[in-house]
């Protein structure tokens, strides 16, 4: 490649640069990197360059598709493993879409379980009381994981790892999966099961028109009292109107949340010396049975080297051959 890839790199954070620098190695790639999200108002920005490279909450939907293709953007470089905030129908014969598939398995799974471990034991109440030197025991009783069934909903590599750290506590798996896979050691069962008879429920599958709020008002009602949820994908598998209400009337145990639906202009931001305006995720906050965290599931050194290593080479790979090992089709 005689010239250089430009690339518009959006929603910028300082490891992301920092990661992305050091994996471009090769001198065929200029990154042009912009602290604001890809959106219908930002997408002048792309103009002249070849690539756009996206996270999580930036919005490329048809009308970004075609101002994209118009400004003469060549390929939608995802730096994460979802692609439902990119409209992929639109871009078809179009425009490219690639994305990094896997990049570490075990961050998203091991945050999972650190989340679980700090709901259960208390652990970050804990860590409050010590800090003001108060030692007391009252109201820090937690449960055992050993023995409780742990319903995994998505048994990519992800759930996958998640299911090997659950067994490993001496917990019982169930498995859902649209497409299950074989010589497993480990049980499938279908959702309505799994709500029914499992105390721990823990998603690791994509959002889809099918998984869009999963868990509903509905699904709640028929899960088991108590139930503590995780969901470290994406925040619209759960309704969350629905999840306060079940915390609410005391139907769901507790709730362990990475992602949230409408995390879009709140997370990877700080928002504490801003009149919070969310009332639904700042109820959930206020829950003493809730921990947010603000989507650091895949936070690792060794996962940002991954993606960064990933989408440097999908950009090249797509450019030269007009293909990719990578690339998201309709």
């Amino acid at each position: 490649m005689a010239d250089k890839i430009k690339v518009a790199f959006f929603d910028a954070k300082d490891y992301d640069i920092k990661s992305f620098e050091e994996a471009n190695t090769g001198g065929n790639i200029k990154i042009k990197f912009f602290e604001t999200k890809l959106d219908e108002d930002t997408v002048k920005l792309a103009k002249g360059y070849d690539v756009v490279c996206i996270f999580v909450n930036d919005t490329v939907n048809e009308k970004v598709v075609n101002a994209l293709v118009k400004k003469g953007v060549k390929l939608i470089a995802l730096r994460c493993a979802g692609f439902n905030n990119v409209d992929v129908k639109a871009a078809a014969g179009r425009i490219g879409v690639v994305r990094v598939p896997a990049y570490s398995p075990y961050a998203v799974a091991e945050h999972a379980m650190a989340l679980l471990l700090t709901s259960t034991r208390r652990i970050h109440k804990s860590y409050i009381r010590t800090k003001d030197f108060n030692f007391s025991l009252n109201g820090l009783m937690g449960f055992d994981l050993h023995g409780k069934t742990v319903g995994v909903v998505g048994t990519g590599k992800i759930g996958r790892v998640f299911i090997d750290i659950c067994k490993g506590f001496g917990m019982k798996v169930l498995a859902y999966d649209k497409f299950p896979a074989k010589d497993v050691d480990f049980e499938y069962a279908d959702l309505k099961e799994i709500w029914k008879k499992c105390d721990i429920i823990s998603f690791h599958c994509p959002l889809t028109e099918e998984t869009y709020h999963m868990v509903d008002s509905k699904s709640i009602k028929n899960m088991k009292k108590g139930v503590v949820l995780i969901n470290t994908s994406r925040g619209a598998l759960i309704d969350a109107d629905a999840l306060l209400n079940g915390i609410r009337n005391r139907h769901i145990g507790a709730a362990c949340l990475d992602v949230y639906e409408e995390e879009a202009d709140v997370f990877f931001e700080d928002r504490s010396g801003h009149i919070f305006e969310d009332d639904t995720l700042a109820r959930l906050i206020s829950m003493p049975n809730v921990i947010v965290t603000s989507h650091q599931a895949f936070l690792t050194q060794e996962a940002l080297t991954n993606i960064a290593a990933t989408t440097i080479a999908n950009m090249e790979e797509y450019l030269k051959t007009g293909s990719c090992a990578n690339e998201v089709k309709a």
